[in-house]
């Protein structure tokens, strides 16, 4: 299982998310500034929740995802958390999990990244833990364990560059009808630049027995990989993060349920 943001996310990830990572795709490496399309539409308050997904693989059902958003009010941080268990199918066979999570602090609708974690299983043919910290002192940001040589040196950071996790939520945050969102990926030593656009209508959207009026976010300079979220008003997170490649579904979050908490 591959994810891009995301489940990065996904995955993944996410988403996913996913990215990828969750977030990981085709992409052109970023350097320019921050794009103005990625600032905020408006004054979006961040509430703990969390959310029960469908994981689902080329088709075929695969396994359950939980997304996860906390408050650390003692260190004023947040952590958002992506969970996928792979309990049917081959995925069921393999015994294949995958967690990421991003420690984050917020000001003024950006969402700054201080540290970042993947840890992927299959049984007992793998254990791999990746994680990796951004100094914003030093404008750097680094990651260690079971990546490449060529992935632990240290990236360039600048303000407003986020995980395959914190894409996700900015998408949530950002997303209106008819908009172009630019964000900049710096996840498990990548630096990537992600566009998206926002469908100028809502579609019906059925997920789990349950239909929403959702708008219909694709990323629009993944290659081959594509990116598809659909976001429903009120709903913290996606009611449906699809990744497809080369034309075909691969990673398919829909949502279960989901609730707030204190």
């Amino acid at each position: 299982m591959r994810l891009t943001p995301s489940m990065a996310a996904i995955a993944a990830s996410v988403l996913l998310c996913a990215a990828a990572t969750s977030a990981v795709g085709a992409g052109a490496e970023g350097v320019g500034a921050p794009s103005a399309a990625a600032a905020p539409a408006a004054t979006h308050v961040l509430q703990p929740f969390v959310a029960s997904y469908e994981a689902w693989y080329g088709g075929k059902p695969a396994g359950t995802a939980t997304m996860r958003l906390t408050r650390d009010d003692a260190a004023a941080r947040w952590r958002v958390d992506l969970g996928i268990r792979g309990d049917r199918g081959f995925a069921g066979v393999l015994g294949l999990n995958l967690d990421q999570s991003t420690v984050f602090d917020e000001a003024n609708d950006i969402y700054r990244p201080l540290s970042q974690s993947t840890v992927r299983k299959a049984a007992v043919l793998f254990n791999r833990r990746i994680t990796g910290t951004y100094d914003w002192h030093d404008h750097t940001a680094q990651w260690t364990g079971d990546i490449k040589k060529e992935r632990r040196e240290p990236v360039p950071i600048r303000y407003g560059d986020m995980s395959g996790l914190l894409i996700n939520l900015a998408v949530i945050r950002d997303a209106e009808p008819g908009r172009q969102l630019s964000y900049r990926f710096v996840d498990g030593g990548r630096v990537r630049d992600y566009e998206y656009r926002v469908a100028a209508q809502t579609e019906p959207v059925t997920v789990s027995e349950l239909r929403y009026e959702a708008m219909r976010v694709e990323r629009t300079n993944g290659g081959n990989d594509e990116t598809i979220f659909w976001i429903a008003d009120g709903v913290p997170t996606p009611v449906r993060i699809l990744q497809r490649e080369d034309g075909e579904d691969a990673v398919d979050l829909r949502l279960i349920e989901y609730q707030g908490m204190q």
